[in-house]
């Protein structure tokens, strides 16, 4: 599979303190914007609840505020994220000229054990969610 990987980048007029409030808020990008219906936290498993059903979200690693990897199996409502079923997202934060650039990679849909189809389908609807999301927490970071 040729889409393993989805990149995004994204420039915000603000502080790096202010989008990484808003980038480390628990499972913010799962479901429609602005995030999920409810979150439940316990430790580093956080369980997003959206029309799409409940998301589990394992957060991996973080290191304020420039960095934060969560694996998540966000074609799989309802399941545990791991190997074979999820994809791994890391949030960059760099301050900048005023702002701060966010980079969001998520990757690992090569390794999902469904078919290619599957797997492009998946790829494309969060392509379209990275696009959607960055946009909206832009918004909010800016006002």
């Amino acid at each position: 599979m040729n889409n393993d990987r989805i990149e995004r980048e994204i420039f915000i007029k603000a502080s790096i303190q202010t989008v990484w409030k808003l980038v480390s808020q628990p499972a913010w990008w799962v479901g429609d914007a602005p995030g999920p219906d409810k979150v439940q936290v316990d430790g580093s498993r956080v369980v997003a609840e959206t029309k799409y059903g409940k998301i589990p979200v394992l957060i991996e690693k973080v290191d304020p505020p420039n960095y934060l990897a969560c694996r998540w199996a966000s074609s799989f409502p309802g399941e545990e994220p791991k190997e074979g079923n999820s994809t791994l997202v890391e949030f960059m934060l760099k301050g900048k000229n005023g702002g701060t650039w966010l980079s969001v990679v998520e990757s690992g849909f090569s390794s999902l054990t469904v078919s290619d189809e599957e797997k492009g389908k998946f790829f494309k609807e969060n392509v379209r969610g990275w696009k959607y999301q960055l946009e909206v927490l832009r918004k909010r970071a800016e006002q």
